[in-house]
C-alpha cells in the first residue's frame, strides 16, 4: 500500500561495493553524487545474491521514492545486516548498530514535497551483508503497527527463580587460567561466588576439528564430538568436579551448545554425513562462506533432531549440567528448540540461553535471549553520537516484539565483542566501561560478566589462540563489579521491578531512570558525556524524600520533587530510597 503515510520502497535499488570505505569522504551520499555505474539489485534481499558470497565490508545503495504529505513521517527498516547509517536527501537521519533488530529514524525534516532520494551505507563483518528486510516510509505516529510482532500479546515462559535473579559469568578457559583447565577453574569457583556470580556459563567444552582449523587452536565452537571432552581443559572426569564444586558453593554451571554446525572432521561427519547440509552439486557447505571450519547440520532430518535432543539430555541427567548457552540459535529451527526444551523440563529446571534475539524463542524454549540491541545502542550512547533517549526507544521496541515479561541479557561486552570490535575498556574508556556496566546491571534484565571485565581487562581474547587474562590489574573495576551483583541481589527492584523513564533537565546526555517493585525503589543516573553535567532530575511522582547513594553511602535529600547531582565525565549514581 502506497500513501503519503505508508510508502513501500521495496524493489530495485542502485548498489555499490565500497571496499576501501571512501564512500562518506567521497560523498556517496550526495544529491548530486554520480551513480551512474551503481548495480541494480533488490532490496530487501543479501547480498550474497548479488555474486558477492564471500564479501564482508562496506556497501551503499540508493532509491528515490515520491512523497506529497504533511505528516511527520519515519523511515522504517525491518534489519539491516549488520549496521547502517542513512541519508535522506543529502542529509544525515542517523545510524544504527546491530545485526537484527527493527530501527526507524524521523525523516520528518529532511523530506520534501514531491521526489526524495534515500541512501544506506551498510556496513558487514561478517557473512551476508544489506538490506534484508523490508524499508518503510511511514507516519511516526504508526511506526508501532510495523514494529509490533504476533508475539507482542503472549506471555513469555515462567523461568525459574534463580534464572531471573542470575548474575552470568562468562568464563573462556583458555583464557581464564594459564593451565586453561577446568581444574583451574574448580579451585576459583569460591572466588567467582564471592564476586557474586550465580551463573557459570563456560564457552565449548568439546574437542575442536583439526580439519580447516583456523588458528593454531582451532574455534571451540567447531565441534568434533558432542560426547567428548576437549583434553586441553581436562577429562570428563575434571569436568564432573567442577560441576559439583559449582553445585556446592551454590551456583549453576551452563555449557555453550553448537547445535548448528561441526568441525569437518566431526565424529557426526564421519558416521552421520546424510545429516549435513549439501549444494546442487551434492558437495558439503558451512553455514556461510567465512565459516570455513564447520559443516552446515541440516534439520530436517528427524535423526538428526533425536540425536541432538538425546545428547542434551545426558549433559544435564547425566553430567548434571542446569542448562545451555545455544549458540547462533537463530539458524536452527525454533520448533526444534521447543522439543528439546519440552524433554529437558522433564528432567530438572534449565536455563535455555538463545544467542539470537528472535521473540518467538521465549515463548516455548528459552528464558534469556541476547540483547544485541544494547551493546549497539551503547556504542552510540558513549561514542557520542546520539541521545540518551535511544535506550527508552529501545526499551519500547522491544515492548512491541517480544512476549510480556521477556527477560534479556544484557552486556557491554561478551567474547564475540571482545576478540571482534574491542574489549570494554578500550571500546567506551575505561570510564564508559564503568558506566556501561552499571547500566547493564540495573537495566530490565539478567547482566553478563566476561571474565576479566573485573580487572578491566585491555587484552583482545583471541578464539583460535591463547591469550591470558592479568588479573592483578585494576582492583576498581573488581570493586565495582563485586558492589553491582551485591547492588543486584540486596534490591529486587533490579531483578522485578518495573522502569520508569524519570526526565532531567539534560536529557540529551543524562539517562535517569527508576527501578520499582512495591517499597524497593531504585534511581540510577547515568552521565554519558565525557564533561561534567550538573543535573536536576524530575522524581516528583515516586514518593521519594530521601535516598542514599550506593557506592558512597551519602544521604541525598529530594527538594519540591526534584533531585540535583553533580556528575563527573562518564560518572553515575545509584541511589536508593530510604
Amino acid at each position: 500500500m502506497n500513501s503519503p503515510q505508508h510508502i513501500d520502497l521495496n524493489g530495485p535499488w542502485y548498489f555499490q561495493v565500497d571496499s576501501l570505505d571512501k564512500g562518506v569522504s567521497e560523498s556517496w551520499f550526495a544529491e548530486d553524487f554520480d551513480r551512474s555505474g551503481w548495480k541494480e539489485v533488490n532490496v530487501p534481499d543479501h547480498w550474497e545474491r548479488y555474486n558477492l558470497p564471500s564479501y564482508d565490508g562496506v556497501g551503499w545503495f540508493s532509491t528515490k521514492f515520491e512523497y506529497r504529505g504533511s505528516q511527520s513521517t519515519a523511515l522504517f527498516f525491518g534489519g539491516v545486516d549488520d549496521d547502517a547509517d542513512v541519508w535522506v536527501n543529502g542529509a544525515k537521519v542517523g545510524s544504527h548498530a546491530g545485526y537484527s533488530e527493527a530501527f526507524h529514524f524521523d525523516v520528518t525534516q529532511a523530506l520534501r514535497q514531491g521526489t526524495n532520494e534515500v541512501t544506506v551505507r551498510v556496513k558487514d563483518y561478517a557473512g551476508p551483508g544489506g538490506i534484508y528486510k523490508p524499508v518503510t516510509a511511514i507516519a511516526l505516529d504508526s511506526v508501532h503497527q510495523l514494529l509490533k510482532s504476533p508475539y507482542a500479546d503472549l506471555n513469555a515462559r515462567n523461568s525459574e527463580e534463580w534464572v531471573k535473579d542470575a548474575v552470568i559469568y562468562e568464563v573462556y578457559l583458555r583464557s581464564f587460567s594459564k593451565e586453561g583447565s577446568f581444574k583451574a577453574l574448580e579451585k576459583r569457583i569460591p572466588e567467582l561466588k564471592q564476586l557474586g556470580a550465580t551463573v557459570v556459563w563456560l564457552m565449548p567444552i568439546h574437542p575442536v576439528g583439526k580439519l580447516n582449523r583456523k588458528g593454531k587452536l582451532g574455534s571451540p565452537y567447531s565441534i568434533q564430538d558432542y560426547y567428548g571432552i576437549n583434553p586441553e581443559f581436562g577429562t570428563l572426569e575434571d569436568f564432573r568436579s567442577l560441576v559439583k564444586t559449582v553445585h556446592e558453593n551454590g551456583l549453576k554451571i551452563i555449557i555453550d551448545l553448537v547445535a548448528n554446525h561441526t568441525s569437518w572432521d566431526s565424529k557426526m561427519m564421519r558416521e552421520h554425513p546424510e545429516w549435513f547440509t549439501k549444494d546442487s552439486t551434492g558437495k558439503f557447505v558451512p553455514p556461510n562462506a567465512d565459516w570455513t571450519d564447520v559443516a552446515d547440520l541440516n534439520y530436517d532430518v528427524p535423526a538428526l533432531r533425536d540425536y541432538m535432543i538425546e545428547m542434551m539430555k545426558y549433559w544435564v541427567r547425566d553430567v548434571g549440567i542446569d542448562g545451555y548457552r545455544c549458540d547462533v540459535s537463530e539458524l536452527v529451527p525454533t520448533d526444534f528448540w521447543n522439543s528439546a526444551r519440552k524433554e529437558l523440563d522433564t528432567i530438572k529446571p534449565v536455563m535455555m540461553l538463545s544467542e539470537g534475539t528472535l521473540p518467538e524463542h521465549h515463548v516455548e524454549a528459552f528464558d534469556l535471549t541476547y540483547s544485541w540491541n544494547l551493546y549497539a545502542v551503547l556504542t552510540k550512547a558513549v561514542g557520542g553520537t546520539t541521545s540518551v533517549s535511544v535506550f527508552d526507544e529501545m526499551l519500547k521496541t522491544e515492548s512491541y516484539q517480544f512476549p510480556k515479561n521477556s527477560l534479556r541479557m544484557r552486556f557491554n561486552t561478551n567474547h564475540d565483542q571482545n576478540a571482534w570490535d574491542a574489549p570494554a575498556v578500550e571500546k567506551f574508556t575505561r570510564a564508559g566501561a564503568k558506566t556501561s556496566a552499571v547500566l547493564a546491571f540495573t537495566f530490565p534484565g539478567v547482566p553478563l560478566i566476561y571474565n576479566g571485565e573485573e580487572v578491566g581487562n585491555p587484552k583482545r581474547l583471541a578464539l583460535f589462540e591463547k591469550v591470558d587474562i592479568d588479573w592483578n590489574k585494576n582492583p576498581d573495576f573488581r570493586e565495582l563489579y563485586t558492589s553491582l551483583c551485591k547492588l543486584r541481589e540486596e534490591n529486587r527492584a533490579l531483578r522485578r521491578g518495573e522502569h520508569q523513564s524519570l526526565s532531567n533537565s539534560d536529557g540529551e546526555k543524562v539517562l535517569s531512570y527508576l527501578r520499582t517493585l512495591n517499597e524497593n525503589k531504585v534511581i540510577v543516573v547515568l552521565n554519558f558525556s565525557n564533561a561534567q553535567r550538573d543535573v536536576t532530575v524530575d522524581v516528583s511522582e515516586t514518593a521519594i524524600s530521601m535516598m542514599q547513594e550506593y557506592f558512597t553511602s551519602k544521604q541525598v535529600s529530594v527538594a519540591e520533587g526534584k533531585l540535583s547531582l553533580s556528575l563527573q565525565p562518564f560518572e553515575y549514581a545509584v541511589l536508593v530510597a530510604q
